[in-house]
């Protein structure tokens, strides 16, 4: 039987497949049908400071081959995970990663600092790309002196595994993960989601309440195979990919294109077994293949 662990840092993830923060909570709102304790880690939803109402409704839309969220980072702040959240996860058998974000730099340490202190946690993902914000967020994660400063200032912070996760929308993805690499990220996750809008044709208005949202699902795969693809050849350190993987083929095509891990989200909204069937796929590849190990197909894409 081939084996499916992966390294990222100093964690040995016990396979490659995780999920995608904001669309499984904390990760025990699905565990009545997935078994956490299969799955490589979870990321969980976005964590700030201080509580958050998040965007006011419709925030969710349909559209052709995906779907637009522009929840807003809804949550009830650090300390509540700290005291309410991290207490019934800490002992299953996976790895729990919290999703990071904050509107200032000093909000970002703020949380990074209350979760260094929680030995279970072995990693954080540092969110510099929300689309669904009005502040802070994406903004970080589109200008290089930007992104430069809020990971240099978590990295002095932060003593165990960071992952930074990067914005599609933006001009050179590969730039961004060059000054990461450089100011003490681990590891990079890619892509979050793309800025996109639906309309209500008959009421003449935007679906959502914020105009614009974050575009997931099978329509941007494409665009994220090309952004692991790209950034693989920028970076040393490993990749966490994801964009519309909704089976194993598609998470095998992101390895192939570079990335050590995969995180699955939306597709959770369609098929509940989708975690399961993807490492058991995974599996079955490399068996069928005769290949050993996963990371025998790391960024193995024949050019």
């Amino acid at each position: 039987m081939a084996d499916l662990s992966i390294k990222i840092h100093d964690i040995l993830f016990k396979n490659p497949v995780l999920t995608a923060s904001g669309t499984c909570g904390f990760g025990k709102e699905i565990q009545d049908f997935v078994n956490l304790e299969s799955l490589g880690g979870v990321v969980m939803k976005g964590t700030t400071l201080n509580p958050r109402e998040g965007n006011s409704y419709p925030r969710m839309a349909e559209t052709p081959s995906g779907m637009l969220n522009a929840v807003g980072l809804q949550n009830k702040g650090v300390d509540n995970f700290v005291r309410n959240i991290y207490p019934g996860i800490k002992d299953i058998d996976t790895h729990f990663i919290v999703n990071v974000n904050g509107s200032t730099i000093e909000e970002y340490i703020a949380v990074t600092e209350r979760i260094n202190e929680l030995e279970k946690i072995p990693a954080i993902e540092l969110n510099i790309s929300c689309p669904n914000v009005k502040e802070g967020g994406m903004a970080f994660g589109v200008s290089c002196p930007a992104a430069e400063a809020v990971v240099k200032a978590v990295r002095k912070v932060y003593n165990k595994t960071l992952i930074v996760k990067l914005s599609p929308n933006i001009t050179s993805i590969t730039e961004i993960a060059k000054v990461c690499e450089a100011q003490g990220a681990d590891s990079v996750s890619l892509i979050n989601t793309l800025l996109g809008m639906a309309v209500d044709a008959e009421k003449r208005k935007p679906v959502l309440s914020t105009v614009t949202g974050g575009l997931s699902g099978p329509a941007v795969k494409p665009i994220a195979l090309r952004m692991v693809w790209q950034v693989h050849n920028a970076v040393k350190i490993p990749i966490i990919g994801m964009g519309g993987i909704m089976n194993a083929t598609d998470a095998i095509e992101f390895i192939l294109a570079g990335a050590s891990a995969v995180q699955i989200g939306t597709g959770i909204f369609k098929d509940p077994d989708i975690f399961e069937k993807t490492i058991s796929g995974i599996e079955s590849y490399l068996d069928r293949h005769k290949l050993h190990s996963i990371s025998e197909l790391i960024g193995k894409l024949q050019m």
